[in-house]
C-alpha cells in the first residue's frame, strides 16, 4: 500500500480532525446525501495542488474553510495532509515516509509542507509527477466528472491520455526547453545590446584604471604602513589595559579593606568619646557616700542599743541575785495562816506549806520578767542593727572597689581612644595615598580608552581609505606589550607619514578606487563574458533545438505506443462490460475553429465545409473515443443513454489505469447510474484494478461495498461530518 493515512482539519464541513487510513487496496467511504463524503475526494485533490475552488464546490478560499454550526465556532484555517508509504521508494526522497500538508486560512493565504517543512508548488507537483499522482486527470474521479472524460473537447482528452501514460514530465520538459530557447534567443538580443552600451564605458573606466594603478602602490605602501601602525598601537593599548587592570587590582582590594576598618576605627572611637563611665563614677560616689553615712548612723544606734542592754543585763543580774531573799506578800501568807488555822489534819496542813513554798521558790522575782522581755528585745534591735551595718558596710565597700574599677577603666578608656584616632589618622593617610595611586591609574586607563576609540576609528577610516587589507595586521608577540618609550616616538613618526601618504591620494582624485577597479575588471570580464555567452548561447540555441525535437518524437512515440496498449485494454474492459461491441480511441486533427479530420481521412459533411473554410489553418490533434455498442446502431458519443455513457467512460478510465498503474484511484460515486448487473461488473473491475493501484471508493452502491476491505462510514452531526468506526460483519451485512 503506498497511500497510509488521510488527515482533514477544518477543511469544509470536517470541523474536527479527522484521520482515514488506508490498509487494504480497496477503502469505501459511505453514507447518506450531504454528510460529507464528496469532501474526502475534494480534500485529496486539494492536498495534491488543485487550484481552482470551483472545481472543489466553492467560489471563495474561504468556503474551504470550517464554517461554524451550532456548538462550533468557525476556523480560521483548514487543513488536509496525506502520507505515504515510501519503502519501496515511490519518491525519490530518503525517507520511509513522505508527508504531503497543505494549509489555507481566511485570509486566502496557503503554504505546503513536505515532512512538515514549508515547500514550494512547484516542488510538490514535481515530486508527485515522479511517481505518476496528479490532483486531476483519471487520479481523482469526483462526483459528476466521470463522464467528463467523454464530454471533454479532442485536445482535452489527449491530454488526460497524456498523463495517464505519465508524459506529463516529457511535455513539461519540453516546455521548459521552448521556453529556455525562447530565453536564450532574448538573451543574444540582451547580449548584443549590452556589449554596445558597455562599450563606451569600459573606454572611460580603462583610463580610470590608469590613474589608479599609479595610486596603487601608493595604496600598497599605505597599507602596509597601516598594518604596522595598527599592530604596534593594538600592542600598546592591550600593555596600557593590562598594566591598569594589574595595577588597579591590589589597591582596589586594600582600598575596600581599609573601608572596613576605616568604619570600625571611627565606630570605636566615637564609642570611647560617647561613654557614660564619667557618670556612672558619680553615681558610684554617691551609693558609696550614702552607703558611708548610713553604717556611720547604723553605728551610733549600735552604740546606744549595746549601752542599753548591758544596763538592761546588770539590772536583770541584780534581780537575779536578789531572788534568794524573796519576799512575799502579806495577803497570801493571811491566807495561808487562815487555811492552817482551819485545817485539824497535820499531813494537809504539811501540804499546803509545802505547796505555798514552792511556789514562791519557783516564781521569779517581782519586775525580773519585764527586764528580761527588755533585754531580748534589745538583743534582737542590736542584732538586726548588726545586720544592717554589715549590709551598709558591704554596699559602701562594693561602691568604692566600682569607683576604682572605673576609674581605672575610664584611665584605660582615654588610652583606647587615643590608640583609635590615631589608627584613623593611619588609615586615611593610607588612604588618600591609594587614592591618589587609583585616580592616577584611572587616567591612565582612559587615555588607553581614548586610545582604542581613536584605534578603532582609525581602522574604518583605513579600511575606507587604503582597502580591507591595511586593518588586517597581525597580532604581535608578547615580548612587545611593555614597548619603550622610543617605540612611541616612532609610533608618532608613522602616523605623521600614514597622514602624508593620504594626502598624496587625495590630491590623486583616486578615491574609491577599488570600485573603480572592480567595476573595470567586472566591465571588462562581462565583455568577455558576453563575447563567450553568445557562441555559448547559439551552441546552447541549436542543443534546445535538437533537444525538442528529440522530446516531440519521443512524445509522439510513447503516446502512440501508449494509444495502442489502452485501445487493447480499453476493447477488453468494454467488452465485459457491454457483453461485446468494439471500442477505441483514436488520434484526429482538429483546426482551430473546432473542425477536425479524423487521422485515417473519414470525415463527415460539417467537418468537410469547416476545413474547406479553413483549409489554410493549422491542424491540433487530438484524441476521439469511438465505441460501437452489440445490437445498436451508434455513431457517436451523444448518442449513448446516460448510463452506456457511464460504462464506456469507467471502462476507458479503468483502461488508462491498467496501461500505467496510478499508486491511487479515487472514484466519487461513479457508479451511481449502474444497475445491478452493471454494478457486479464494475465490481469486477474495481478488484482487477486494484492488483495495481489503491482504490478509494466513495459510494451507495452496495455490491460496490462488498468488494472493499476497509469501509468507512461518515455522518453529519450539527452541522459537521463525523467519521464512524464500522465493525466488518456490521459493514458486510449493510453491504449485502
Amino acid at each position: 500500500m503506498h497511500l497510509k493515512s488521510l488527515e482533514l482539519s477544518g477543511f469544509k464541513s470536517f470541523a474536527k480532525r479527522t484521520i482515514l487510513e488506508f490498509k487494504t487496496p480497496i477503502t469505501a467511504i459511505v453514507g447518506p446525501n450531504g454528510s460529507g463524503k464528496s469532501n474526502v475526494s475534494e480534500a485529496l485533490r486539494f492536498v495534491l495542488g488543485e487550484q481552482s475552488v470551483k472545481s472543489m464546490r466553492g467560489k471563495r478560499t474561504e468556503d474551504l474553510i470550517w464554517n461554524g454550526a451550532d456548538g462550533a465556532p468557525r476556523g480560521n484555517r483548514g487543513a488536509v495532509k496525506i502520507v505515504f508509504d515510501n519503502s519501496h521508494h515511490l519518491f525519490n526522497l530518503d525517507f520511509t515516509e513522505v508527508s504531503v500538508e497543505r494549509v489555507v486560512y481566511r485570509d486566502a493565504s496557503s503554504e505546503y509542507l513536505l515532512n512538515g517543512s514549508p515547500a514550494r508548488l512547484r516542488d510538490i507537483h514535481e515530486l508527485l509527477t515522479e511517481a505518476h499522482i496528479s490532483h486531476g486527470g483519471y487520479h481523482v474521479i469526483s462526483q459528476g466528472e466521470a463522464d467528463r472524460i467523454l464530454n471533454a473537447s479532442i485536445r482535452e482528452r489527449r491530454e488526460m491520455i497524456e498523463d495517464a501514460l505519465g508524459l506529463k514530465i516529457y511535455q513539461w520538459k519540453r516546455a521548459e526547453s521552448e521556453k529556455k530557447l525562447l530565453q536564450t534567443k532574448e538573451n543574444m538580443k540582451q547580449v548584443e545590446s549590452l556589449r554596445r552600451e558597455i562599450a563606451p564605458h569600459i573606454s572611460f573606466l580603462k583610463k580610470q584604471a590608469e590613474k589608479i594603478e599609479k595610486a596603487k602602490l601608493i595604496k600598497e605602501e599605505l597599507a602596509g604602513l597601516y598594518r604596522e601602525y595598527f599592530a604596534r598601537e593594538a600592542a600598546f593599548i592591550a600593555a596600557e589595559k593590562k598594566f591598569v587592570a594589574d595595577e588597579s587590582r591590589d589597591p582596589r582590594a586594600e582600598l575596600v579593606t581599609l573601608e572596613k576598618e576605616l568604619a570600625v576605627a571611627r565606630g570605636e572611637s566615637a564609642k570611647k568619646k560617647d561613654s557614660d563611665a564619667e557618670e556612672k563614677l558619680r553615681k558610684l560616689e554617691r551609693e558609696a557616700s550614702v552607703a558611708r553615712e548610713e553604717v556611720n548612723r547604723l553605728a551610733r544606734d549600735l552604740g546606744h542599743i549595746e549601752g542599753e542592754c548591758a544596763a538592761a543585763e546588770r539590772a536583770l543580774k541584780e534581780r537575779k541575785a536578789m531572788h534568794s531573799r524573796k519576799s512575799v506578800a502579806f495577803g497570801e501568807v493571811e491566807a495561808l495562816a487562815h487555811a492552817v488555822e482551819v485545817e485539824t489534819v497535820l499531813d494537809r496542813i504539811k501540804e499546803l506549806l509545802r505547796a505555798f513554798v514552792e511556789k514562791h521558790r519557783s516564781a521569779p522575782a517581782v519586775g525580773e520578767a519585764s527586764l528580761e522581755k527588755e533585754v531580748a528585745a534589745l538583743s534582737e534591735k542590736r542584732r538586726v542593727l548588726e545586720v544592717e551595718s554589715a549590709a551598709a558596710g558591704k554596699r559602701e565597700k562594693e561602691a568604692r572597689e566600682g569607683v576604682e574599677r572605673l576609674r581605672a577603666e575610664m584611665l584605660a578608656e582615654q588610652d583606647s581612644s587615643r590608640e583609635a584616632e590615631k589608627t584613623v589618622f593611619r588609615l586615611l593617610a593610607r588612604k588618600s595615598e591609594l587614592a591618589g595611586v587609583t585616580r592616577a591609574l584611572e587616567a591612565r586607563a582612559s587615555a588607553a580608552d581614548h586610545a582604542d576609540a581613536d584605534f578603532k576609528r582609525e581602522l574604518h577610516e583605513a579600511a575606507v581609505v587604503a582597502g580591507r587589507g591595511a586593518v588586517q595586521y597581525e597580532a604581535l608577540p608578547n615580548d612587545t606589550l611593555n614597548p619603550p618609550k622610543s617605540d612611541r616616538v616612532e609610533q608618532e613618526e608613522r602616523r605623521r607619514k600614514i597622514e602624508r601618504l593620504k594626502i598624496r591620494i587625495e590630491d590623486s582624485g583616486t578615491s574609491g578606487a577599488d570600485d573603480v577597479l572592480k567595476e573595470y575588471t567586472t566591465a571588462t570580464e562581462r565583455e568577455a563574458f558576453l563575447a563567450r555567452e553568445l557562441a555559448d548561447l547559439d551552441r546552447s540555441a541549436l542543443s534546445l533545438k535538437e533537444l525538442i525535437t528529440e522530446l516531440r518524437e519521443k512524445l509522439d512515440r510513447e503516446f502512440t505506443e501508449g494509444v495502442a496498449r489502452i485501445n487493447t485494454e480499453f476493447q477488453k474492459l468494454f467488452s465485459i462490460m457491454f457483453g461485446g461491441g468494439t471500442a477505441k480511441v483514436a488520434v484526429v486533427k482538429a483546426l482551430k475553429r473546432g473542425t477536425r479530420a479524423s487521422a485515417d481521412g473519414e470525415e463527415d459533411e460539417a467537418e468537410a465545409f469547416a476545413q474547406t473554410v479553413a483549409e489554410t489553418e493549422a491542424a491540433e490533434e487530438g484524441v476521439e473515443v469511438e465505441v460501437s455498442i452489440p445490437r445498436k446502431k451508434i455513431k457517436g458519443l451523444v448518442m449513448l443513454s446516460g448510463g452506456e455513457r457511464a460504462l464506456t467512460s469507467i471502462a476507458l478510465i479503468f483502461a488508462l489505469s491498467a496501461v500505467k498503474p496510478s499508486p491511487f484511484i479515487v472514484l466519487d460515486e461513479t457508479d451511481a447510474a449502474l444497475d445491478e448487473a452493471n454494478s457486479k461488473k464494475y465490481g469486477d473491475m474495481i478488484e482487477q484494478l486494484s492488483a495495481h493501484s489503491q482504490l478509494i471508493l466513495i459510494t451507495h452502491n452496495r455490491e460496490t461495498m462488498s468488494r472493499a476491505g476497509v469501509l468507512y462510514g461518515i455522518t453529519m452531526e450539527r452541522g459537521a461530518s463525523k467519521l464512524l468506526s464500522i465493525a466488518f460483519e456490521d459493514a458486510v451485512s449493510v453491504a449485502k
